[in-house]
């Protein structure tokens, strides 16, 4: 490989085979539960829920009816389940209206049934259900400063998960006593099902009490009655040990480590070792980059500790704390970041992208950089620096013409970064 566009097309290629990985129409039914004696009901929340729904209704041999919520432009035409398409990452009314129909739809059931909870990353925006006291408006206000914030994706869901009628287990607990098996595609960073879409099906050990010190951690400024929400007893969720959960089951059908392996794979097929950092990486994305590019020039100049030509993989899920108000994600924050600091090493080529197919605010996945990627910014006089600065690394990839677009992939198993050094 020596042209730029066909560095381009081997690292676009890993990203392929990292969702293909974690497409449902593969996942989904290796992991079916029996069939109940009585009804089998389906519920969903995530940008993939859609596609896993389409997916069980291939595979699963009997009668179903459900409901699953999904973001606008992810939808997938569907039988016997309906779909409801609402906003991400801020929630909206139809998220509101999905909220409720889930609940009415695993009320009343015996347990002769069975719920099939297909949950994927972007849920927490998708199911809005603020307790009462609250309003939605309390919601998005809340889910406006998490993001903002700079925080884990963990740290943000245990906060959501205590200011909803839905999260927390409590989707799970109203369907009681109906089993519930959760089919889960992971973008969680360590795979804790509980904080995958903050976790409708299922409980974990966090309290209202752990809300309250990443309030105090990451300074978050939220609503008063939100604060006084939390430090009632109101806002306490299900504990893990609940014994309406006692018969559920939980699945994990997709990960990121799962994808970056198949990555991997893909690489080496076609002649570049692959090395996998880690499938569980977070911190500011900018942050990240550096010592991403620190690693990519040692190898470049010194040939350690991997011999070229190599491409690191990672995973997880970087975060940004906004400074400005440009437009972007965090895989192109992390590319613009890493691109000035690879400025001049022609040998490195990377490219950054969320594996749902959307990054930020804007339509593309993600970008590329290598190391004339500051020199064309700097040719059409732009100025990395300060578009970093400002938290609007779209518009320095948009000005040359290399942001990568995939489109809504149908799965979620968070970002995939590979770096190319020859």
């Amino acid at each position: 490989m020596v042209a730029p566009d066909q560095r381009r097309s081997f690292l676009a290629s890993l990203f392929d085979a990292a969702v293909a990985a974690a497409d449902p129409r593969k996942v989904i039914a290796a992991h079916l539960p029996g069939r109940p004696k009585g009804r089998t009901v389906v519920i969903g929340a995530g940008k993939g829920a859609a596609q896993m729904a389409r997916a069980l209704e291939s595979c699963w041999d009997g009668p179903l009816s459900g409901v699953v919520v999904t973001r606008y432009g992810f939808g997938a035409v569907c039988d016997r389940i309906e779909v409801i398409e609402a906003s991400h990452p801020v929630p909206d009314e139809a998220g509101l209206v999905a909220s409720r129909r889930l609940l009415e739809t695993v009320n009343r059931l015996s347990a002769d049934d069975l719920v099939i909870a297909l949950i994927s990353g972007g849920g927490s925006a998708l199911l809005p259900a603020p307790p009462e006291g609250l309003t939605l408006a309390d919601e998005i206000a809340v889910n406006d400063v998490l993001l903002a914030s700079g925080a884990p994706i963990s740290a943000m869901n245990v906060v959501r998960k205590h200011l909803s009628q839905v999260k927390g287990g409590r989707l799970a607990a109203t369907a009681h006593p109906a089993k519930v098996v959760s089919l889960i595609i992971s973008d969680i960073p360590g795979d804790n099902p509980a904080l995958v879409a903050s976790g409708p099906t299922v409980p974990d050990d966090t309290t209202r009490h752990d809300a309250l010190r990443t309030v105090e951690r990451y300074r978050l400024t939220l609503p008063k009655a939100v604060m006084r929400h939390l430090q009632s007893d109101a806002a306490a969720a299900p504990h893990i040990g609940d014994p309406r959960f006692s018969g559920n089951e939980v699945r994990i059908v997709a990960s990121a480590g799962v994808s970056l392996e198949a990555a991997a794979v893909e690489a080496r097929r076609r002649g570049v070792e692959a090395i996998v950092l880690s499938d569980a990486i977070e911190g500011e994305a900018r942050e990240i980059a550096h010592m991403h590019a620190a690693l990519a020039i040692q190898v470049a100049e010194r040939n350690a500790p991997f011999r070229k030509p190599v491409v690191l993989l990672s995973g997880g899920e970087t975060t940004v704390t906004l400074a400005g108000n440009g437009k972007g994600g965090r895989n192109s924050e992390f590319l613009l970041s890493l691109a000035i600091d690879i400025d001049g090493k022609s040998a490195i080529t990377a490219i950054a992208a969320d594996t749902d197919g959307i990054d930020g605010s804007e339509n593309n996945a993600g970008a590329f950089a290598d190391g004339n990627t500051v020199a064309k910014l700097a040719a059409r006089s732009v100025d990395a620096r300060k578009l970093l600065d400002t938290n609007d690394s779209w518009s320095a990839f948009n000005a040359i013409g290399d942001l990568f677009t995939s489109g809504p992939t149908g799965t979620n198993v968070n970002d995939f970064r590979a770096i190319l050094v020859e």
